[in-house]
C-alpha cells in the first residue's frame, strides 16, 4: 500500500502550481517551474516543440513502457478588443461560461512583460444605474475587464502596452481549510500535476525500481484539445491521463475518493485497464468511484484520436464545480496518489 504518501506535500505542490498564471498558450513560467523540480530530483526529461515536458524513469523492462500525463495549462482569456472606455473585451481560452468568472480578479500579461491587475465584470454591473442588470446575458459583448490603472480611453490603455492578443489569467484564490478542503481555481488539472510530482519524488527517495520504463508527460495544451496527442514513445503500451473527476447531478464522483472514468465524450476507456484499476482499489482499501462524464475529453482520448495504438485510461481526484470555483478534499488526493503508486508497480494488462 502507498504508506509513503504525504498529502501535505501534494497540497504544497498544488498551492505553488495554481499560483503561477498559465492559461493555455501562456505556460512557459509554469513549465520552467516543473522543469526545475525535475532537475532538483535528478529526473531525466526533455521539452517538446509544443512546450510540454516529458520526464522518464527507466524501469526493469525497457522494451515496454507506460505513460502517465497531467496538464498544467488552465482556463483563461485573451484581449479581444480595447474599448473606447479603455476597458477590455475578452475571448475565452478553454471551455467555461462567463458567469463562472464574473466578479473575479484577473491579471493582464502584456507582450513586453508587464502585468496589470483588473476585475472581470459585466458592463451593466451597477444596480443603481442598470435596473435590469440581473437579466443581462453574460457573453463576450457584455463581459469586460476593468483594469486597475487610470485609463479613460482606448489610447490610455494602449499607452500601458496592453494590446489585442495579450493573455488574461484568473486569480486562483487558493485556500486550505482546517477540515481538509483545498479551494482554488485551476485544480483542473494542477491537483493531478501535484500528485505526479509527489510520486516522482517518492520513487527517487525510496529508490524504487519500476517494472517498466515510465514516462510522465506534463502537457500544456489540454484545455484546447491537443495537449497529450504527441511525443508518446513508440514503446508505450499503457497511457493514463490523470485528470479531475467531474461532479454534479447524476454523477458518482465525490470529493473524497479517486474517480475512475469508464466513458466520456470520446467513448469508453479501455475496459481491462479500468478493471485492473478497480481491482487495485478493492484489494488495497482505496475509496474509488467509477463514473461517466458526458461532456469531457482528456489527453488520453486525444492520443487515441491521434492514432496511437495504446491502452488508455483516465483517473483523478474528484473536483467540485469544475471550470469554476473548484474544490477537492485531501482524502481524494490521497486515494488518487495511492492508486497510482500501486499501478506504477503493477504488471501490464494482458
Amino acid at each position: 500500500m502507498g504508506s509513503f504518501i504525504r498529502e501535505e506535500e501534494i497540497v504544497q505542490y498544488i498551492k505553488e502550481l495554481v499560483s503561477i498564471p498559465s492559461p493555455s498558450g501562456y505556460t512557459e513560467e509554469v513549465m520552467s517551474h516543473v522543469a526545475t523540480f525535475m532537475e532538483e530530483n535528478g529526473i531525466s526529461f526533455q521539452r517538446t516543440n509544443k512546450g510540454a515536458l516529458l520526464a522518464t524513469i527507466k524501469g526493469k523492462d525497457d522494451s515496454k513502457h507506460r505513460l502517465l500525463t497531467a496538464h498544467v495549462d488552465t482556463l483563461g482569456a485573451m484581449v479581444k478588443e480595447i474599448k473606447g472606455s479603455g476597458r477590455l473585451k475578452l475571448t475565452m481560452v478553454g471551455g467555461f461560461r462567463w458567469n463562472s468568472v464574473e466578479g473575479e480578479y484577473c491579471k493582464i500579461h502584456t507582450a513586453d512583460g508587464k502585468t496589470y491587475t483588473g476585475t472581470i465584470l459585466i458592463h451593466q454591473t451597477s444596480i443603481h444605474v442598470y435596473k435590469n442588470m440581473g437579466e443581462i446575458k453574460r457573453d463576450e459583448d457584455n463581459i469586460e475587464v476593468r483594469i486597475d490603472e487610470i485609463v479613460k480611453s482606448k489610447a490610455d490603455t494602449e499607452k500601458l502596452g496592453v494590446s489585442v492578443g495579450d493573455f488574461v489569467s484568473f486569480e486562483p484564490r487558493v485556500e486550505v481549510t482546517e477540515s481538509g478542503f483545498i479551494k482554488s481555481r485551476h485544480l483542473d488539472d494542477k491537483a493531478s500535476v501535484g500528485i505526479l510530482m509527489h510520486l516522482i519524488k517518492l520513487i527517487k527517495q525510496q529508490n524504487i525500481t519500476l517494472p517498466y520504463t515510465t514516462h510522465f508527460l506534463i502537457s500544456n495544451n489540454e484545455e484546447i484539445g491537443y495537449g497529450g496527442n504527441s511525443n508518446i514513445p513508440q514503446e508505450t503500451m499503457e497511457y493514463i491521463a490523470v485528470d479531475m473527476g467531474a461532479m454534479g447531478d447524476g454523477q458518482a464522483t465525490d470529493e473524497y475518493s479517486v474517480s475512475i472514468c469508464a466513458k466520456d465524450s470520446s467513448g469508453p476507456y479501455h475496459y481491462k485497464l479500468r478493471q485492473h484499476l478497480v481491482e487495485l482499489c478493492k484489494r488495497n482499501d482505496i475509496d474509488y468511484r467509477v463514473d461517466i462524464y458526458p461532456y469531457y475529453g482528456s489527453d488520453a482520448s486525444a492520443a487515441i484520436r491521434a492514432g496511437y495504438d495504446i491502452i488508455h485510461g483516465l483517473v483523478g481526484p474528484g473536483i467540485e464545480s469544475s471550470h469554476a470555483f473548484e474544490r477537492t478534499h485531501i482524502s481524494s488526493l490521497k486515494h488518487t496518489a495511492n492508486l497510482l503508486w500501486l499501478y506504477l508497480q503493477s504488471e501490464l494488462i494482458k
